[in-house]
């Protein structure tokens, strides 16, 4: 007599390699070479919103937008790199694949902040 077994669908194995885990880094990467340097340009002419009203008589709003923008090109460049590494460098597991998509995320962040308040920095 043949005994025949069922499989029953369980947990995908943590331990498995992920044959995509290349795909979040990968996105990740190609968009911080578009929006890095557009972020670096654009945050970095951003202080010349101040021309029409000097520094000394902007808007609060003007003032702070720009006071954000310099902090996120002071230490944006830190996280971003830091978390696309990590990104690229956590196992090529499947059960870090949610941390490698959120690394990749986090590490676009930002430059994405940096050209937000740029876009829409406040009347002078």
């Amino acid at each position: 007599m043949t005994q025949h077994f069922a499989t029953v669908p369980g947990p995908v194995d943590g331990d498995a390699r992920d044959p995509r885990g290349w795909v979040a880094p990968t996105i990740a990467t190609a968009l911080m070479m578009v929006l890095g340097p557009a972020a670096l340009v654009f945050g970095g002419l951003s202080p010349m919103a101040t021309d029409s009203c000097g520094p000394d008589d902007c808007s609060a709003a003007l003032d702070t937008a720009l006071a954000w923008i310099y902090r996120l090109l002071t230490y944006g460049g830190v996280v971003s790199t830091a978390a696309l590494l990590t990104a690229w460098l956590l196992p090529w597991k499947r059960r870090w694949t949610a941390a490698r998509a959120a690394a990749s995320l986090v590490a676009l962040l930002p430059p994405l902040s940096i050209l937000f308040l740029v876009l829409t920095l406040p009347a002078p």
